[in-house]
C-alpha cells in the first residue's frame, strides 16, 4: 500500500512539474505568443466577415434584386479572405520558428543535463533511451509555444463571439446547443486526463525498444559470436508487441473522443433541423436567419472539435515534458561533488617507488620500478609487448 502510495506522490509530482515546466516555456516566448495570438484573433474575425453578410444578402439584396450591391459584398468578402490567408501564413512562420528555436533550446539543456550525469548511471541505462530523451521527447513542445496552442485560444475567442451572436439570434436553440457542448467538454477533459498515462507509457516503451535494438546492431559480432541471435529477436518481438498494445489503446481512445464529437454535431444539427424548421414555418425566423445561425454554430463547434486533435498533441507534448523533467531532476557529478568534503592542498606529484609485481608465482613482471611525475609533465612508457607497461 505504502508502495503505491508512493508511485501516486511521484506521479503527481512529475505531472504537476510538467505543468510548471510548460508555463516556464510559454512565458519565455511570451512576446511571440502573444504577437501570434494577436495575428490568430485578426484572422479568425476576418472569417466572420463572410458569415456576417450571408443573411443580409439573402433576406434583403437578393430578393430586391439589388445586382450591383453584389459585387460590393463579393469584394468585402475576397478582401477578407485575402487577409485571413495572407496572416495564417505569417502565423505559421512567426510561431513556426519560435517553436523550433525551443524544441532546439531543449535539446541542449537536457544534452548538457546528461552528460554531466555520473559514469554509473549510463552503465544502467540503454544508449538508445537517452537519445530518446533528447531528440524525441522534446518534440512535442512545437504543440505548446506552436501554432496549436494559440490556434485554439484563437479558436475559443471566435466561439465566444458567434456564440453571442447565436443568443441574439435564438436563446432557446442556443442554450441547449451549449449543454452539449458542455457535456462534451466534460467528456474530453475526462478522456485526454486517461490518455495522458497511455502517450507518456509509449515514450517509454518506444525508448527501451529502441534502445535494445541500437545495442543489439551495434554489437551484431557479438551477438553472432555468442549465437545469440534468436534471444535478441524474442526481446525485440516483445518490445513491439507492447508498443504496439500501447498505440493501439491510444488510438481506441483518440477514436472515442472524436466519434463522441461527431455525435455532438448530429445532434446539434437534429435540434436545428426541428426547432430552427419549426421557427421558419412559423415564421419568426427568415431563410437569411436561418443560414446565419448555421454558419455560426459551425463556428462554434469547430474549435470545440478542434480539441480533440490539439488537446491529443498537448497531451503529448506534457508526456514528453514529464519524461525530460524526471531526467533532469537527477543529481550530476557536480552536484555530487559538492557534498563531500574537501581536499587539502596538493602538490599532484606522483612517486612509484621500488614497485614489485607478480601474475604469477616466481615470474615478476615489475621488477623494482621506481619514477617520479612532475606536475605538468608526461611521462611515456616505453618497452616491447609483455614488458609491463599497461600492468604499471
Amino acid at each position: 500500500m505504502s508502495k503505491d502510495s508512493n508511485q501516486h506522490q511521484k506521479k503527481k509530482r512529475l505531472t504537476l512539474g510538467s505543468w510548471d515546466e510548460a508555463r516556464a516555456l510559454m512565458w519565455r516566448y511570451r512576446y511571440r505568443l502573444t504577437l501570434g495570438l494577436a495575428m490568430m484573433l485578426v484572422s479568425n474575425l476576418a472569417g466572420l466577415v463572410l458569415p456576417a453578410m450571408s443573411r443580409y444578402i439573402i433576406d434583403v439584396v437578393v430578393p430586391e434584386g439589388r445586382a450591383e450591391d453584389l459585387l460590393w459584398f463579393a469584394g468585402i468578402g475576397l478582401a477578407a479572405t485575402v487577409v485571413h490567408s495572407v496572416i495564417g501564413f505569417g502565423l505559421s512562420q512567426v510561431l513556426g520558428v519560435a517553436a523550433q528555436r525551443a524544441i532546439t533550446e531543449m535539446r541542449k539543456q537536457v544534452m548538457t543535463h546528461v552528460s554531466r550525469l555520473p559514469i554509473n548511471y549510463f552503465d544502467s541505462t540503454q544508449t538508445g533511451v537517452l537519445i530518446s530523451r533528447i531528440m524525441t521527447d522534446a518534440e512535442g513542445i512545437r504543440n505548446l509555444v506552436g501554432t496549436g496552442l494559440v490556434q485554439l485560444a484563437g479558436g475559443v475567442v471566435t466561439a465566444t463571439i458567434a456564440l453571442g451572436w447565436l443568443f441574439y439570434l435564438n436563446w432557446r436553440l442556443t442554450t441547449l446547443t451549449l449543454a452539449i457542448l458542455v457535456v462534451f467538454g466534460i467528456t474530453m477533459a475526462v478522456g485526454f486526463s486517461r490518455l495522458r498515462p497511455v502517450f507518456r507509457a509509449r515514450g517509454k516503451i518506444n525508448a527501451e525498444v529502441t534502445g535494445r535494438l541500437g545495442e543489439t546492431l551495434s554489437g551484431i559480432r557479438i551477438v553472432k559470436a555468442y549465437g545469440v541471435e534468436r534471444r535478441e529477436q524474442l526481446v525485440f518481438t516483445r518490445g513491439a508487441h507492447r508498443l504496439f498494445r500501447n498505440v493501439a489503446k491510444a488510438v481506441t481512445g483518440v477514436s472515442a473522443v472524436t466519434s463522441v464529437a461527431g455525435l455532438v454535431i448530429g445532434v446539434i444539427g437534429a435540434l436545428m433541423i426541428v426547432l430552427g424548421g419549426r421557427a421558419l414555418i412559423n415564421e419568426t425566423w427568415t431563410t437569411g436567419a436561418l443560414l446565419q445561425y448555421i454558419i455560426f454554430t459551425g463556428l462554434v463547434i469547430a474549435p470545440v472539435v478542434q480539441m480533440s486533435s490539439i488537446g491529443t498533441q498537448i497531451t503529448e507534448a506534457l508526456a514528453g515534458l514529464d519524461r525530460i523533467r524526471e531526467i533532469r531532476q537527477l543529481t550530476t557529478e557536480d552536484e555530487e561533488d559538492a557534498s563531500r568534503e574537501p581536499l587539502s592542498t596538493l602538490r599532484g606529484d606522483v612517486r612509484v617507488e621500488h614497485v614489485c609485481f607478480e601474475y604469477e608465482p616466481g615470474v615478476p613482471v615489475l621488477k623494482s620500478v621506481s619514477l617520479i611525475a612532475e606536475p605538468g609533465t608526461t611521462t611515456a612508457l616505453v618497452g616491447s609487448s609483455g614488458s609491463g607497461k599497461s600492468t604499471l
